[in-house]
C-alpha cells in the first residue's frame, strides 16, 4: 500500500469505526503514548531491561503500526499529504546531509 492509500484507509476506518477523529491535541498525546510503548519494547528487547510478565507478547511491529496509525490521523486532520511531505523532507536531507555523513569519521 502507498502512503496515500494508507491515509485514505485510515480516514475511512475513522469514519466507519471511530465515529470521528480525536482532536489534534488528544492525538498528539496518544502519539506520545504510542512512541513510549515502542521505547519500552526497544529498551527491553535491545537494551538492558527485562520484560515484565504483563509485557510478554508485546510486538514491536504492532507498536510501530500504532505510531504510524496515529501519525496518519494527525496528518489527515491537519490536511497534510504525507507522500509530498516525505518527498520534500528527503530532498532537504539530501541537500543538507549527503556529504556530512560521508565525511563523518564516527560512521566509518
Amino acid at each position: 500500500m502507498t502512503i496515500a492509500e494508507a491515509q485514505t484507509i485510515v480516514d475511512n476506518w475513522i469514519k466507519e469505526n471511530g465515529v470521528r477523529y480525536f482532536n489534534e491535541l488528544t492525538n498528539m498525546a496518544i502519539l506520545t503514548e504510542e512512541v513510549g510503548e515502542v521505547a519500552r519494547i526497544m529498551a527491553r528487547q535491545y537494551g538492558e531491561q527485562s520484560f515484565k510478565k504483563s509485557e510478554e507478547g508485546k510486538q514491536l511491529s504492532d507498536e510501530l503500526a500504532d505510531v504510524l496509525f496515529v501519525l496518519i490521523c494527525i496528518a489527515n486532520q491537519t490536511g497534510i499529504d504525507l507522500t509530498e511531505a516525505l518527498r520534500q523532507n528527503l530532498e532537504k536531507k539530501t541537500s543538507r546531509d549527503s556529504d556530512r555523513h560521508k565525511q563523518n569519521e564516527k560512521l566509518r
